[in-house]
């Protein structure tokens, strides 16, 4: 009674093992992240890089070692596509030029026999401390001030200013009849 129950487990248990290795096709994608004002010894761990090719939906996500390499499961149908590499963020902020942060994908020169191994044909790169050409500041800066206006009033009313009575910003009504 028990023996068929262990031999049923036991083929489940096997069919989900091939099915999981099935959808690996073998065709992988090799890369290296690099940063350009960091230390030696730094640790690339957790860094996001999206893989996203043409025609097809499903998008393979990679995340690095210690050392700045990835490793990502392309679709096979992605084979014949243009495919993109993009730099998505990591456990700390992360600074990073447009032309730095996607990089196309290219066939490896070094291909395994078994296996089809891709590459980016640009160093996906980005540093750590804000860049001085431009202006660096949290992510919501300026969302939650608005700008406040000031109707002129004569001083001899003795008014304060009008921002004080008005405490929501003015918005122009167009359209109302």
């Amino acid at each position: 009674m028990a023996l068929p129950r262990l031999k049923a487990a036991l083929l489940l248990f096997a069919l989900s093992a091939l099915a999981r290795t099935e959808l690996s096709n073998g065709t992988t994608l090799e890369g290296l992240v690099s940063c350009l004002d960091c230390g030696h010894g730094y640790d690339f761990s957790g860094i996001r890089v999206l893989v996203k090719c043409d025609k097809v939906e499903r998008l393979a996500m990679a995340a690095t070692e210690s050392d700045g390499s990835f490793k990502a499961d392309l679709p096979s149908s992605s084979l014949r596509s243009n495919c993109l590499a993009k730099l998505l963020g990591g456990p700390k902020q992360l600074y990073a030029s447009r032309k730095h942060m996607i990089s196309k994908i290219v066939k490896a020169q070094q291909a395994h026999e078994t296996n089809s191994c891709y590459t980016i044909s640009t160093p996906l790169s980005f540093s750590i401390s804000c860049p001085s050409k431009i202006k660096c500041g949290s992510p919501d800066a300026g969302t939650g001030a608005a700008k406040t206006i000031d109707l002129p009033l004569p001083p001899e009313w003795g008014l304060a200013p009008t921002s004080y009575y008005v405490p929501v910003p003015l918005f122009p009504i167009i359209g109302v009849p």
